[in-house]
């Protein structure tokens, strides 16, 4: 089942503070989208409505027409990845495997036990007694084997080592590919998950900034690399993000698509052009006057 989610003039206060203003936007159909911001911004709070965890004190929201908050039909269909405090779950690694089975219709345990073998997870183990790497890759098993039409993954690699996280991306492609889904990854670490994504959102101080495709974000950057002389020149008159100098070559940023023209006068002149990452520019574009990038 296809899911759909709209957000309509959403925002949230936790207290006397403001912490979402004003969200809309709309994720329609299977894809991988990746919510990015910095620390603070209202990644989890926005995650947390979707998951129903609280109410938008303004504005709706909805999945698929319906209102997910204390709607059980709606909410067996999202599953919320986030790292929590396990340290007083005395259950073991097969119970927590169980109760899950119990709860999500679509449940394949026959993935689950291949996830628990690559992890290395300790099914006789109580969960209290796992490191905080096994409790967020026993998450993972979980979020991915309930197949779930709505699954969102919070951060969900938290103690993960490197080789872990290869396993957690590496599923998650694979299995997104079989068993198509909207699936929402929230994390700072963006350079390992932006192959993943297909559309990007971004919050930043609770507001949301921009919400486009991948491709159409990353057509935005450009790397511009020769000589200084000419970098300069004909550089002057862009958006430059940063710049480096080795000796007399020299590499800037650029922030802005450039018209073919405009490129083939950069190629004529025998400046190297290339992309940007995806991380480079979420900094540019959450970066504020007096804070560091």
């Amino acid at each position: 089942m296809t899911a759909e989610i709209k957000a309509d003039h959403v925002s949230l206060r936790l207290g006397k503070q403001n912490v979402l203003s004003d969200l809309s936007f709309q994720l329609k159909g299977d894809k991988i989208y990746g919510l990015l911001g910095r620390n603070g911004a209202g990644k989890t709070s926005l995650l947390s409505l979707l998951a129903s965890f609280r109410e938008p004190t303004e504005g709706t929201i909805l999945i698929n027409g319906e209102i997910p908050f204390e709607n059980d039909r709606v909410m067996s269909r999202v599953n919320f990845v986030y790292g929590r405090d396990q340290s007083s779950e005395t259950e073991k690694v097969k119970g927590m495997l169980e109760f899950a089975e119990r709860y999500r219709p679509n449940w394949d345990g026959t993935y689950a036990l291949k996830l628990v073998k690559r992890f290395k997870l300790p099914m006789d183990q109580k969960v209290n007694a796992l490191s905080k790497g096994k409790q967020s890759a026993l998450d993972v098993v979980i979020g991915l084997a309930s197949r779930t039409p709505v699954t969102i993954f919070d951060e969900a690699y938290l103690g993960m080592d490197a080789p872990s996280r290869s396993i957690f991306y590496e599923e998650l492609i694979k299995d997104y590919a079989e068993h198509p889904r909207c699936m929402i990854l929230s994390t700072h670490l963006i350079s390992e998950v932006a192959s993943l994504m297909e559309e990007v959102m971004i919050i930043d101080r609770g507001t949301l900034i921009l919400h486009e495709s991948v491709d159409s974000l990353m057509a935005h950057g450009l790397s511009v690399t020769g000589p200084v002389e000419q970098v300069d020149a004909l550089t002057r008159d862009l958006h430059v993000l940063k710049e480096q100098q080795l000796g007399r070559t020299k590499s800037v940023m650029i922030y802005g698509q450039l018209e073919s023209a405009r490129r083939s006068e950069f190629e004529a002149a025998g400046l190297e052009l290339g992309p940007i990452s995806l991380q480079e520019l979420f900094i540019y574009l959450t970066e504020h006057e007096g804070e560091e990038a």
